[in-house]
């Protein structure tokens, strides 16, 4: 990347964060200086003179720099460490504003909620992922997650998994191979791991291009299932289902299906 592609990345991020784009130019500008005047970051920036002061009075009331008032005035950019926590503190504020406010709209539901039977799809390894610690930590007693893609393990997961355990739930989990086994069994040395025998997760015996990559199973009303291309290379990119509801046909189907490779999960008396 040169010198000026970097200077641009920098300017669309701080827009990304809140800026207006003369105040992130301004802002670079004085980045790459140790002070300078209106004029001097007028002339590195390309800000107009005239936008200059408007914007150096925004992004010193966001604490992003600092004002000697000299004849003329002086301007310089906070220490790089101070401006992004600064940075980040005011994006943290804004998602949770945000967080508030879309729990505080008015949200309209059935009178059948509690018996909700729904069906939807999930794409991309991250979306999965959030979904996936967002069940585990809503869970109110018990978890199943089996694991056929090693992949999949990640310390985000496991510290999931450990706060589960603290909190009483009870946790099953099972892998498809030794190493996955291996690695649940050291992560998490008191909870119940097993290794599946469940053969057509992974689909190669078929020749069926798709595989399971992970099935999480949480009180035994809510599923997700991920698969993906075990030869996808660089295209590896899971796609998954997640159905909530006790009696969502495919929650019942999938349950029983799994419960014969879960010998400690019985499924509940229909």
């Amino acid at each position: 990347m040169t010198p000026d592609e970097t200077i641009q990345e920098a300017i669309d991020l701080l827009q990304d964060l809140g800026l207006q784009e003369y105040e992130a130019r301004c802002f670079v500008a004085l980045n790459q200086l140790p002070d300078g005047t209106a004029k001097e970051i007028h002339e590195i920036s390309e800000v107009p003179r005239t936008r200059v002061y408007d914007a150096v009075r925004v992004l010193e009331s966001e604490g992003l720099i600092e004002v000697q008032h000299s004849n003329p005035q002086l301007y310089r950019a906070v220490d790089i460490d101070e401006a992004t926590r600064s940075l980040q503190q005011k994006y943290t504020d804004r998602i949770d504003t945000l967080e508030t406010h879309l729990k505080n709209a008015d949200v309209h539901e059935s009178e059948e909620n509690d018996r909700v039977q729904e069906v939807w799809s999930l794409s991309g390894n991250e979306a999965i992922e959030s979904r996936t610690l967002e069940l585990i930590d809503s869970a109110e007693s018990e978890i199943a997650l089996v694991v056929v893609d090693e992949s999949m393990l990640s310390e985000t997961l496991f510290d999931a998994l450990e706060r589960a355990v603290e909190n009483g739930r009870s946790v099953l989990l099972g892998g498809k191979t030794d190493a996955i086994t291996d690695r649940l069994r050291t992560e998490l040395p008191t909870v119940r791991v097993f290794k599946t025998s469940l053969d057509w997760l992974t689909g190669v015996a078929d020749g069926d291009e798709v595989a399971v990559s992970r099935i999480l199973l949480v009180d035994r009303e809510r599923l997700l299932i991920g698969t993906y291309y075990p030869d996808g290379g660089d295209e590896r990119r899971e796609s998954a289902v997640f159905a909530s509801g006790l009696e969502n046909g495919l929650v019942v189907l999938l349950r029983r299906l799994i419960t014969t490779g879960l010998p400690a999960v019985d499924d509940p008396v229909d």
